[in-house]
Formats: structure tokens, sequence, C-alpha cells
């Protein structure tokens, strides 16, 4: 196999979050890019060898976003409008980047909104980046 037909993995440190088509800035971490089917069983009657599996529903779990504080409030400003009762859902991806800092990987979600905002832990001893964390619901 020649070296230039290699496909080397993605490192999972270069990506990007969008939001309706804006990109919201550098985040730290991104977690719950899963999906996972549940599955049920069916016995028929003379098929000894083995049960029927059956799709049944999809379920997506909440996606974390970790980033540093900056200036930028509008994660936290959405999620204020969810608390205020104004639930504004809305589309996105996280795009996973090649090397050259191109779109290799788009992973869509939708229909999502913030159900959980967490601040930094402030210590006055530390040195730590300040890192706020968001929570999405949505629907795959």
């Amino acid at each position: 196999m020649a070296l230039d037909n290699r496909k080397d993995p993605y490192g999972a440190f270069r990506f990007l979050v969008e939001l309706e088509g804006l990109v919201v800035g550098g985040f730290a971490e991104v977690s719950g890019l899963q999906a996972e089917t549940e599955v049920e069983e069916y016995r028929e009657g003379g098929v000894n060898e083995h049960p029927h599996k059956l799709r049944k529903i999809t379920r997506y779990p909440n996606l974390v976003l970790r980033r540093g504080i900056t200036d930028c409030r509008v994660l936290w400003e959405w999620y204020r409008d969810v608390i205020a009762g104004t639930v504004s859902r809305r589309n996105g991806a996280v795009i996973l980047m090649d090397r050259e800092g191109n779109p290799a990987w788009r992973m869509e979600f939708s229909g999502a909104f913030p159900v959980k905002w967490e601040g930094p832990e402030l210590k006055a001893d530390g040195n730590t980046t300040a890192i706020e964390k968001v929570e999405l619901v949505h629907n795959g």
C-alpha cells in the first residue's frame, strides 16, 4: 500500500460547534455524540435457532459543551430565555476538521435547546481557565 493512499484517523482536538449556521466559538470539549437504538426480541413459533430482533426507538443523549468563559454570552442568554419560558429550538452541528482545517465529518443535531448551564469553579488559589458548561437536549 502506497503512503499517499494512507487514511489516518482525524484528531479529536480539531472541531467546531455551529448553531443555526454560525460558529459559536471554540470549545474545549463536546460529549454526548451518541445514538442508541433499542431492540425488541420476538420469538416465532417453529424458529428455534434465534429470536427475531425488531427495531424500536432510537435515543440520543444530551450534548454537553464545555468552553472557556468569554465576553460572548450567547449560550447563557439562550438558556436564560428557556428559564423565562421562551424555548427557542435550534439546529446545529459538531464539525470535525482535518489537518488542513477543512471540514471532514459533520454531525448534525436538530431541535436543540439548553436544559442546564454550569458556571466555573472559582478558587482564589487556582490558575486554571474559567469553564462554562451547557447541556443541550435535541432530536438527534
